[in-house]
């Protein structure tokens, strides 16, 4: 069973959080799902990255274009910001085609009136402008005044209540053609979709004029599937135990898996590896004025190698926005390999994206933007960079699959994920910090 420690409101400001601590065995209630759902993993590769295999996986292009294609009745996103046109950042390129195509099909499902269009945003922009002039509900969560730090990172598509896109593209035409992306594509699952409008109304309400997060969240936003309880869900021809997970603690109504937790119980449950890519990589509280040190995740990490001798694999990125005090804590990481008698096996590499002189006059672009882990038991895909602010403050969601290798048939996505990490973790792109 799970133990519970209670955190008032007034303890979200402090150094450290902790919401509940895991028995990380494994917890066998589980809700069972009747649907047929189609699991597929999606990637932007940035223009000009070339693999000796080729692409492997959807586009987030096409998945982004499909659910348009198969909205009938509501499409709901959640997002960090929008800059779908190329417009509003002065610097026009040829690779923008994507997102303007998406913000166009987008455009046209609002004017035709016929889907119901809802947005909760981190701040008001020209793409959401434009379309709530014609008819889509936008509203913007206040994190400054809601929980007095941090911002709405998530980046979550939910179509029909049954098609659903969670992962690290933003509303961004670089995030199909500019910078290295992953999520999860989530087809013709009602049952896992219901769930993820529950994290949308979340947002929805908090974005209502002067609204206040709930001591106690009404019953139509709590739901019982979670880490302890997680969904059965058939997929592919084959089944896993599925759950969402939600930052910061404030939005999480009763029964959600908060984000951090189900991090740490990732990392936990591993057997044999564990394999993270993240764009950062900070045991710290990195925005606040005095920076603090924040080590659930790292000491997690920690005590997975030395205790239970897990390999542990982590590329992190190396872009023109990584901050130099990002790299002395990969070494200490990385010198725990070196330590005689340990028996350890921590890997650390940089992974760098290629740019051209044009290309690199793009801001923000040329990164590997990607937030997931897989292990030898679990996939986890979530929208949060790892550092002690994302996971305290922060808007945030991760889908959490958990899928041993059993021998079973049908298309494994936990497994996919595996060759994808390996695949960038053997490329050119990716070079061991020493």
């Amino acid at each position: 069973m799970s133990r519970f420690l209670h955190v008032s409101r007034a303890d979200v400001g402090l150094p450290f959080v902790v919401l509940y601590l895991l028995d990380v065995s494994r917890l066998t209630e589980t809700v069972k799902g009747s649907d047929l759902c189609i699991f597929t993993l999606v990637e932007s590769v940035p223009d000009n990255l070339t693999y000796s295999e080729g692409p492997s996986l959807m586009s987030t292009y096409e998945a982004h274009k499909r659910l348009l294609d198969r909205a009938k009745q509501k499409i709901h996103l959640a997002s960090f910001y929008w800059s779908l046109t190329d417009v509003d950042i002065h610097c026009p390129d040829n690779s923008s085609f994507q997102g303007q195509d998406i913000f166009q099909r987008l455009l046209d499902l609002v004017k035709a009136g016929q889907v119901d269009v809802k947005m909760a945003q981190n701040n008001t922009n020209n793409d959401t402008d434009e379309l709530a002039k014609y008819g889509a509900g936008v509203r913007t969560v206040d994190f400054p005044r809601l929980e007095h730090a941090g911002v709405m990172h998530t980046k979550m598509w939910i179509i029909d209540e049954s098609h659903v896109y969670i992962g690290s593209g933003n509303f961004d035409w670089r995030s199909y053609t500019q910078t290295k992306e992953l999520g999860v594509l989530i087809e013709d699952c009602p049952c896992l979709g219901a769930d993820a409008e529950k994290l949308f109304e979340v947002y929805w309400y908090l974005g209502s004029p002067n609204a206040t997060i709930p001591d106690q969240w009404p019953d139509e936003y709590t739901t019982g599937i979670n880490i302890s309880s997680p969904l059965l869900v058939h997929y592919n021809n084959t089944e896993a135990h599925v759950y969402f997970s939600s930052s910061p603690p404030s939005f999480c109504p009763s029964g959600r898996a908060n984000d951090i937790d189900a991090i740490l119980n990732v990392i936990r449950s591993a057997k044999k590896f564990i394999y993270i890519s993240v764009m950062d990589y900070y045991p710290l509280v990195i925005y606040s004025v005095n920076k603090t040190y924040w080590s659930l995740i790292d000491d997690a990490l920690r005590e997975a190698a030395v205790d239970r001798h897990v390999r542990v694999y982590l590329m992190a990125s190396n872009w023109s926005h990584t901050e130099s005090y990002m790299i002395p804590f990969l070494k200490s990481l990385y010198i725990l390999n070196r330590t005689p008698h340990l028996r350890v096996n921590i890997q650390v590499k940089l992974f760098t994206v290629q740019s051209t002189p044009a290309q690199q006059t793009i801001p923000y672009a040329r990164v590997n933007h990607s937030k997931y882990m897989v292990t030898d038991q679990h996939a986890y895909i979530g929208t949060s960079n790892w550092a002690g602010d994302y996971f305290k403050y922060t808007g945030g969601v991760g889908f959490i699959l958990e899928q041993p290798d059993t021998g079973t048939n049908g298309t494994n996505l936990r497994r996919q994920l595996v060759h994808t990490f390996l695949q960038d973790w053997h490329s050119q792109y990716a070079q061991y910090v020493l």
